[in-house]
């Protein structure tokens, strides 16, 4: 097999660090196991993030997302173990991950994490008509 999942995020400069910009990604093939029934547990991740002087690097994103497939985790913490990596390998402005799981036992489950670098604040928001 040519790839392999992989633990490694990979970067890039931000081409273009004076602007705050946001960049969307969607994951919608994220999976993991139930650690307590060794299900599988499915889920679309939703990544968005203002970046500082780093992006991350899709194909790593990739691998890096596909490494938690045999992996047990609770929603909860998945989410956030996967958040906090983000910010270490980009320390972006802003990121927040959305993860929504798909039905276990009748019931789903999302969860979001955010993190703010130390004071960032967002632009106004402008409405135009």
């Amino acid at each position: 097999m040519p790839t392999q999942p992989s633990k490694e995020l990979e970067t890039f400069a931000n081409p273009h660090p004076g602007r705050d910009y946001t960049i969307r990604i969607r994951i919608p093939e994220f999976t993991c196991l139930c650690p307590k029934t060794g299900q599988p547990d499915f889920a679309v991740l939703h990544l968005e993030y203002v970046p500082e002087q780093r992006c991350v690097e899709l194909k790593s994103l990739k691998m890096y997302v596909w490494s938690f497939r045999d992996e047990g985790a609770f929603h909860e913490d998945v989410t956030n173990r996967i958040l906090a990596r983000l910010v270490e390998a980009c320390a972006p402005r802003f990121m927040r991950l959305t993860a929504e799981f798909n039905v276990r036992g009748g019931i789903d489950t999302t969860v979001v994490a955010e993190h703010r670098a130390d004071g960032w604040q967002p632009a106004i928001k402008v409405d135009l008509p």
